[in-house]
């Protein structure tokens, strides 16, 4: 794996001047859409086939975002107790999908004091300071994973971890699109200089639609219930990707690593998800028993 440094926070095609087949952000469109269609079509596939088809591809998937964060984290000097991290991030699933959010929630502290015992054999200076980026990792990757395991042990599970997706999808393809045309105040300028708030119109606009739509017709609840998903969705994965923006400046890194083409690492297509991915499910298991 490699880390892509940004120095100067200009883009690495950018400063190369390989502009012609990429959008506003520095990416090579054509690669970008290739893999965002084949890992959405990965996940439908496992949604549609065996709900259990879906914890494997999490189990594969969030112990490579642990794996890149922690390698970033350690380019830093912050090394993070990578074993029990990567055993831990495959439990937490397992346990939120088997056994609900007690397991959920136990499985992550014990994860996190697995960490605490593991860096005891170390004496490398900087215990506390290893320690507490391994606590950061647990909770930032595999715990906010661990609600899409919530949602799909639901009786309509997949319908729900669909309905996710699809309102993330929807904010993020409204905000880039409005965004790319109309977009002229930023958002946050220093954190995310492309992030404007015409765009986040746009993703409020076209998420807020998505989720009432999948609410009325996948879920078969009240439409006002599409609604405060579509608020909370849009927020959440808006503010998931600029904590992943700021993270990533701080680190003086423009990707976690190259992993997917056109879109940089894994965690750099997680991070609108995994906030949303709780708020969805507190959403949907408050309102779903009263607006159902």
């Amino acid at each position: 794996m490699t880390v892509q440094v940004s120095t100067d926070g200009t883009d690495a095609a950018e400063s190369s001047g390989e502009v012609a087949s990429q959008g506003r952000s520095g990416r090579n469109l054509p690669a970008a859409i290739a893999v965002g269609v084949g890992l959405g079509v990965v996940v439908v596939a496992s949604l549609l086939w065996w709900n259990p088809a879906f914890i494997g591809l999490v189990v594969l998937v969030i112990p490579l975002a642990v794996w890149e964060l922690a390698t970033v984290l350690a380019s830093r000097g912050i090394v993070v107790p990578l074993v029990p991290g990567l055993v831990g991030a495959v439990l937490i699933i397992i346990g939120a999908y088997v056994g609900g959010p007690g397991v959920h929630a136990l499985a992550t502290a014990l994860t996190i004091v697995a960490m605490v015992v593991w860096r005891l054999g170390d004496r490398a200076p900087g215990y506390l300071r290893d320690v507490a980026g391994g606590a950061f990792v647990v909770i930032y990757v595999p715990f906010l994973a661990g609600y899409s395991a919530l949602l799909l042990r639901e009786p309509d599970g997949s319908l729900w971890v669909t309905t996710l997706f699809l309102v993330v999808v929807a904010s993020d393809l409204g905000g880039y699109i409005v965004g790319a045309l109309l977009g002229r105040h930023p958002m946050a300028p220093t954190v995310s200089p492309k992030k404007s708030w015409e765009g986040f119109g746009g993703s409020l606009v076209l998420g807020i639609g998505t989720a009432v739509a999948a609410v009325v017709f996948l879920l078969d609840a009240g439409w006002w219930i599409g609604v405060v998903l579509g608020v909370a969705g849009v927020l959440s994965a808006t503010l998931g990707d600029l904590a992943e923006s700021a993270l990533k400046r701080d680190l003086n890194v423009k990707d976690m690593s190259n992993l997917l083409p056109g879109h940089g690492g894994v965690m750099d297509r997680l991070d609108s998800l995994l906030p949303s991915a709780v708020v969805t499910w507190l959403v949907l298991t408050a309102l779903l028993p009263i607006g159902g």
